[in-house]
């Protein structure tokens, strides 16, 4: 039901409402009219009949007779006379007014009043006066009939101007339910004009800065869409590289150790032949055969030094667990008084190649920071396997974090791991310790490269 018709429903019943309380008021009016004109008429008509009836009843029916005849009727009444018998000698003649037409049976039954007849008695008959409002009831009726011909006149009226004013005033919310509909249609670009009337005007501007905050939102949630689909893919790239760049690394690290360690291996076995050969006969020959074997064990202990910083090879081999009991023992072979610690509790827990190498590559990056900016002196570093993830955590005791924050060499160090854990699904954070230094925290899911290769595909 639109609300033009529900407003006409409610006008009309109103409208009805008043119509009918108007005759209702109007009815008991003319109860109350033909009770008074029906009384009076039948007051007046009793007092002339008790002057005169005893006069002429003195002389005889007959006289009777002719003054009732002569009288005729009297307004609202029927004269009736009787004899001793009680037959009917006499009937005044109905009134002319308004003759052959009557009241419908129901509204005189509902406007006439209730009164009793009089008699006079006299010696030889009866003189009856009953009242008769039949007349009164029609005019009644008459003035009924034209007051509901108005009221039904002025319920149309009334409701063919309400129904046309409605039509003006709602016409402006026609064009705001086409407008919703276009925009349920998936158009979000759609404007109203300016809508006369205050109401509807409101409305208009509201639904105008409505949509034009939905496609605001629609825009920055396509750009959202669009800058995760590029992370997404970068994050990709970034994981592809960083494998590219750890084969490389793996490569240059079993060229390092299968072929020019064997070639420095035997540089310093020949050379050391030469100085035991040359020893007797040319002194100076045997010290740069020693110096020449000297070198070499330096270049090879140098070599071996790059290699677990280029990759582990300990952990394809033995695990993350003896990489990082590896990595431990080099930082306290080179780095004189410092303590470094390691906790490992892996249960039976399998990290994935991305994941160990991940964690490896952190637990590198973070005792390299603390001891090159945060000049730490103890370490303790923490590899634990708890529910679905593995975490990493390593505590310094060094100058903690600057105001500005990492410096700019740890800056990319720690940028490039960040985007390397999350890649993984994991989550990288670095935070001041207490009382002093840097507290490290890195947390990868199990088997986190498998999820992030079903994920990308």
């Amino acid at each position: 039901m639109t609300l033009r018709l529900k407003i006409n429903l409610i006008v009309g019943a109103l409208t009805l409402l008043f119509i009918v309380a108007v005759l209702a008021l109007q009815l008991r009016s003319l109860r109350e009219s033909v009770l008074e004109e029906v009384v009076a008429a039948n007051r007046v008509a009793s007092q002339m009949l008790n002057r005169t009836a005893w006069r002429y009843a003195a002389q005889g029916t007959p006289a009777m007779l002719a003054f009732l005849q002569g009288i005729g009727r009297v307004r609202s009444n029927d004269i009736l006379l009787f004899d001793l018998d009680g037959r009917e000698l006499y009937r005044s003649p109905p009134s002319p007014y308004k003759a052959g037409r009557e009241a419908p049976a129901w509204f005189d039954r509902l406007v006439s009043p209730d009164l009793a007849s009089q008699s006079i008695e006299f010696p030889d008959g009866k003189l009856v006066v009953r009242v008769n409002a039949s007349r009164a009831v029609l005019d009644a009726w008459d003035y009924v009939v034209v007051l509901a011909l108005g009221g039904a006149l002025l319920l149309v009226t009334a409701n063919a101007m309400v129904f046309w004013l409605v039509g003006r005033a709602v016409r402006p919310f026609a064009r705001i339910v086409t407008a919703l509909d276009q925009l349920r249609a998936g158009r979000f670009d759609v404007q109203l004009p300016a809508l006369p009337g205050t109401e509807a005007g409101a409305i208009g501007a509201a639904f105008n800065h409505m949509v034009g905050q939905l496609h605001q939102h629609l825009e920055t949630e396509k750009r959202a869409a669009r800058a995760e689909l590029q992370l997404s893919s970068s994050r990709e790239l970034t994981r592809w590289i960083d494998q590219q760049i750890e084969r490389e690394r793996h490569m240059i690290a079993r060229e390092l150790h299968d072929e020019l360690g064997q070639s420095v291996t035997a540089m310093r076995s020949m050379a050391l032949s030469i100085a035991q050969r040359a020893d007797a006969v040319d002194a100076q020959t045997a010290a740069t055969a020693r110096l020449i074997a000297d070198e070499s064990s330096r270049l090879y202990d140098a070599m071996h030094g790059m290699i677990p910083r280029l990759t582990p090879l300990l952990l394809d081999n033995f695990g993350l667990a003896e990489a990082l009991a590896d990595l431990v023992e080099r930082t306290r072979a080179s780095h004189a008084g410092v303590q470094v610690e390691l906790a490992v509790e892996l249960g039976g827990a399998q990290l994935d190649g991305d994941t160990a190498l991940a964690l490896y590559r952190a637990a590198q990056e973070g005792i390299s920071n603390a001891l090159r900016h945060g000049a730490a002196r103890q370490l303790h570093l923490a590899l634990e396997a708890a529910g679905p993830a593995v975490t990493l955590s390593l505590r310094d005791d060094g100058r903690g974090l600057p105001p500005q924050g990492p410096g700019r060499g740890a800056h990319y160090g720690l940028r490039w791991l960040t985007e390397r854990v999350e890649a993984l699904g994991g989550a990288l954070r670095l935070e001041p310790a207490r009382p002093h230094g840097v507290l490290l925290h890195v947390r990868v899911p199990l088997h986190a490269a498998a999820a992030a290769l079903e994920q990308a595909a």
